[in-house]
C-alpha cells in the first residue's frame, strides 16, 4: 500500500466502528454527529426547519466578525495510528470553512466529554489546513503515535458534512495478554495488507466487531469470468497462534463463496496451512477449529473460491508461540 493511498485504510472514526462525536462547541444549524455517519452526506433543496435549511452534516452559527473558532471532539472507534483525514465539504458552498486543524489526544480512562474537550495537551497533527467547497479534502498525517480522540478545529465557523480518520489499529497495551483474543480484529490491530477485488465494499469490513447487519456491510467481489479465485491478505494484530476460525457468510445468500481455504504466514516467510479446502453454506456463521501447529504467524491469507461475499472473518488465538 502506497503513502497516498491512506484512504484504503480503515476509517477508525466511523460508527459502525463505534465512534462518537462527545463534544462541539456550537452546532446551532446540524448536529454534530452527523460527522461521524457511515453514508455519504445527503442534500435535498428547500428542506427548511425551524433554523434553515436542513443540512447533513456539522453546521455551526456565523461568529459575524467575533474572535473565536469552533470545535468538535470526535472518539475513535478503534484507537490506532492515524495516516491521513478526509475533510468533506459536500453540499456546503456559501457556508463552508475556508481552513481547518486537528489535534489528538491518548486518554486513559473514561473522563467526561467536557474533561477532554478543556485539555491543553492536545497534539497538533494538522495546522490550518485549507478547505474547499463541496468536495472531499484529503490530508496525509506523518506521526506513528497512538490517539483515543481527535479534535475538529474550523476557523473560524461554517459546515463540514462527514469526518474520516483513516488508520491502523492499535490495541491497549493494559488489555493484552488477558486471555485468548481475535487475532483479526481491527480493534486489536490487525489489518487488511491487499486483496485481488474490492468492487462491491471494501475488505477492511470483514474485520469490524459486531455482526453485520446487511449484505453491505461485509466484503464482496465482483463475479470472476476466469479459473482464478479471489483472495485478502491480512495481517494479524501480532505473531500467534490460531486455535479457532469463524468465517461468516451471513446475509450472503446467492452470492456466497462455494468454499474457503486459510494460509499463515510465519516470520520467516514459511506458510502453513491453518484451514485447508473447505466448503461454505450461504448465510452461515462457520466455526472451524485450527490444528495446533509449531510456529505462530504473523500474517493469514483467505482464499474464496471462486468469488463473493463474506460477512466476517474472526481468527481467535493467543499472542506468542
Amino acid at each position: 500500500m502506497h503513502d497516498d493511498d491512506f484512504t484504503l485504510l480503515p476509517d477508525l472514526a466511523v460508527r459502525a466502528l463505534g465512534g462518537s462525536v462527545i463534544w462541539a462547541n456550537d452546532e446551532f444549524f446540524a448536529e454534530k454527529e452527523n460527522l461521524i455517519t457511515a453514508a455519504p452526506a445527503e442534500y435535498r433543496p428547500s428542506t427548511f426547519g425551524h433554523k434553515g435549511q436542513i443540512y447533513d452534516g456539522w453546521e455551526t452559527r456565523r461568529h459575524r466578525g467575533e474572535p473565536g473558532e469552533d470545535a468538535a471532539v470526535v472518539r475513535l472507534g478503534v484507537p490506532g495510528v492515524i495516516r491521513g483525514v478526509v475533510v468533506d465539504t459536500a453540499w456546503f458552498t456559501g457556508n463552508y470553512p475556508p481552513a481547518f486543524s486537528l489535534s489528538a489526544l491518548e486518554v486513559q480512562g473514561y473522563p467526561p466529554a467536557g474533561e477532554i474537550a478543556a485539555r491543553t495537551d492536545w497534539t497538533p497533527l494538522i495546522e490550518h489546513g485549507k478547505l474547499t467547497g463541496d468536495s472531499r479534502n484529503p490530508f496525509p498525517v506523518e506521526d506513528e503515535n497512538r490517539w483515543t480522540h481527535v479534535k475538529l478545529t474550523m476557523h473560524p465557523d461554517g459546515g463540514i458534512a462527514r469526518l474520516r480518520v483513516h488508520g491502523e489499529g492499535r490495541p491497549d497495551p493494559a488489555l493484552l495478554g488477558l486471555g485468548p483474543l481475535d487475532l483479526a480484529a481491527l480493534e486489536n490491530g490487525a489489518l487488511v495488507l491487499d486483496c485481488s477485488n474490492r468492487f462491491y465494499s471494501s475488505p477492511n469490513q470483514l474485520l469490524y466487531p459486531g455482526n453485520a447487519r446487511s449484505m453491505g456491510e461485509g466484503w464482496e467481489t465482483a463475479r470472476r469470468r476466469d479459473d482464478g479465485n479471489d483472495w485478502v491478505r491480512i495481517r494479524l494484530a501480532g505473531p500467534g497462534l490460531i486455535r479457532l476460525a469463524e468465517i461468516d457468510t451471513s446475509w450472503f445468500l446467492g452470492n456466497s463463496p462455494g468454499a474457503a481455504r486459510l494460509t499463515g504466514t510465519t516470520a520467516d516467510g514459511t506458510e502453513v496451512e491453518l484451514l485447508p479446502h473447505t466448503a461454505l453454506l450461504p448465510d452461515t456463521r462457520h466455526r472451524f477449529p485450527i490444528a495446533p501447529v509449531a510456529a505462530s504467524v504473523e500474517e493469514v491469507r483467505l482464499d474464496i473460491h471462486p468469488d463473493g461475499g463474506l460477512a466476517r472473518l474472526r481468527l481467535f488465538g493467543e499472542f506468542g508461540g
